[in-house]
């Protein structure tokens, strides 16, 4: 036996773009096994009239809104989680690069992280506005009534999930909307495929957007698009400029979560506050908003590559 101790040979690295083609596969096919799961679970549960009412879009039907958590979480949430899971750990065998869960950053930028969300509302507003005023050319007035008539659909469903009778289903909305949405979403977008466009494109700037444009996409939310893909701006540069999607979990749980909190206490006419109306907010507000969200944005980079100064003896942001 030889006393050479054995040191295993590293593992070829995929081009970025095969890489990126692997997730996407992974990810569709998590997808369409999930909701297919989904559906038994609620087949046997509740029956199959119940899947009936729910492809029908018979929302007021007995079982339909507890059965569509269960469709979120089979269909949506486990795909979510387990294709950046699968892909780092067996196929790129690089679990610490592609999900970034480490949690050596500056505590200070969670509490900017936070500032920052807050603040940037206005904004979010006013991108929300512009947004909605979209029109595509005549000649494809029908895309445009098809993409709006989904949208409404959509809105729709999340309404039925967003339905809150008592104290205990805000906190499971808080959870599972919030917290576990971002999680799972923040891990594959920013964790795993923001890494990929930052070795595909060599430029974190160029990966930051590119993935905050296909987080939007992914929603399939048309007159919503600037201010989610807004928001996978702001998510893309607290995870790449602190190493960790942590910064970007409070972040997206912090938008989230503020959301189900305020949709629960107007609901019970705690507060009035309409979640829907997108005029809160005026032209000064938008500015300053837009000034203070940028402000927070060069502290939060200045902090991050301080640290990393501290850590490794050169600027790595």
């Amino acid at each position: 036996m030889s006393d050479v101790p054995h040191n295993p040979i590293p593992h070829k690295q995929i081009h970025p773009g095969y890489q990126f083609l692997a997730v996407v596969g992974l990810l569709l096919f998590a997808l369409i096994a999930g909701s297919f799961i989904g559906m038994i679970v609620i087949g046997l549960k509740y029956g199959s009239q119940t899947i009936t009412d729910i492809l029908q879009a018979n929302l007021t039907a007995p079982n339909v809104s507890v059965s569509l958590w269960i469709l979120q979480f089979f269909g949506t949430t486990l795909p979510l989680l387990a294709t950046p899971i699968v892909f780092s750990y067996y196929i790129v065998h690089e679990p610490d690069e592609y999900l970034k869960t480490n949690f050596h950053f500056p505590w200070l930028l969670i509490a900017i992280v936070f500032a920052a969300m807050m603040l940037s509302n206005p904004v979010i507003e006013f991108l929300g506005n512009l947004n909605e005023k979209m029109a595509l050319p005549k000649f494809l007035k029908g895309v445009e009534d098809w993409m709006r008539q989904s949208e409404n659909e959509t809105k729709k469903l999340s309404d039925a999930m967003m339905e809150m009778h008592s104290f205990s289903a805000m906190i499971f909305n808080l959870l599972f909307i919030g917290l576990l949405t971002a999680i799972v979403e923040e891990v594959l977008f920013r964790g795993c495929l923001q890494t990929i466009f930052v070795r595909w494109t060599r430029s974190k700037h160029a990966a930051v957007w590119i993935v905050a444009i296909l987080f939007s996409a992914f929603h399939m939310e048309f007159f919503g698009f600037l201010p989610r893909m807004f928001l996978g701006v702001l998510f893309g540069y607290f995870t790449v400029w602190s190493g960790s999607v942590w910064p970007s979990i409070v972040a997206h749980f912090v938008n989230n979560g503020t959301i189900v909190v305020i949709t629960y206490l107007a609901s019970q006419k705690l507060v009035n506050i309409d979640v829907d109306d997108q005029h809160m907010f005026s032209n000064v507000m938008y500015v300053a908003s837009l000034l203070i969200t940028v402000a927070l944005l060069y502290f939060y980079h200045y902090i991050a590559v301080k640290r990393q100064i501290s850590d490794h003896g050169e600027e790595l942001g």
